[in-house]
């Protein structure tokens, strides 16, 4: 697993792709794909310790399902669906950590927010999950709990935009690479976690739990010099 995380050369999300996100987040619906950047560096692979709250952050999880880019994609046309899905190499879990209140603040004084999304451990993502496990990636039950009660739990299909329209999206605008990761949107019940939570998440493909897919991480205080302050 650390090969993910030294593979990908980028981390791509999509942002806003389940009504229900949207409707919780009072977040305005995009016409099309609207996506961000974490970078590489905050990849937690399984079993590689804590996430780590930075001091004065309120911290949410979002469960997402992730796209292992295989093959480079550039300036692909959303209806070449075939192309598309040949490029995804396979899949992983993950859950796209937020600093909730440093992209509220950023947002509301119209200031970029990738320090929000950016922390070190802000992306655990479980074993890798081969192509052939995922026959259908629009139709993947997700699943969240904290502290063994369930927060998010909803399936892909409920993705307001396909997979080869966010990849189109994308590639139209900048090149994805072999190991880059394409985050695909989480789903309502996003929430706060603190110091002590344990977050478990899993996937379920074909009625069938995929335990490659399970993640488990506890939260723990992060220490250091940061310390959240409005900007």
């Amino acid at each position: 697993m650390a090969s993910i995380k030294a593979n990908a050369r980028k981390v791509v999300c999509i942002g806003r792709n389940y009504a229900d996100h949207i409707k919780e987040l009072n977040s305005a619906r995009p016409k099309r794909p609207f996506f961000f950047l974490k970078p590489p560096s905050s990849i937690l692979p399984p079993a590689s310790g804590p996430v780590l709250r930075p001091r004065g952050v309120n911290l949410h999880h979002e469960v997402e399902l992730a796209l292992v880019i295989g093959e480079e994609l550039r300036d692909l046309d959303a209806r070449d669906e075939e192309r598309a899905m040949d490029a995804i190499d396979g899949y992983v879990l993950s859950i796209d950590m937020t600093a909730r209140n440093v992209q509220d603040d950023a947002k509301d004084k119209g200031l970029p927010w990738s320090i929000a999304k950016g922390f070190d451990t802000f992306l655990p993502i479980s074993n890798y999950i081969s192509k052939s496990r995922i026959r259908d990636p629009h139709n993947v039950e997700l699943w969240l709990s904290v502290n063994d009660r369930i927060r998010q739990n909803a399936s892909t299909q409920l993705m307001l935009f396909s997979i080869p329209r966010q990849l189109a999206d994308i590639s139209q605008s900048m090149t994805l690479e072999k190991g880059d990761l394409v985050l695909t949107g989480t789903p309502s019940g996003v929430g706060s976690v603190g110091e002590g939570d344990v977050m478990k998440a899993g996937l379920r493909s074909g009625g069938k739990e995929l335990m490659e897919g399970m993640i488990e991480a506890q939260v723990a205080e992060k220490g250091g010099l940061y310390e959240y302050q409005q900007a």
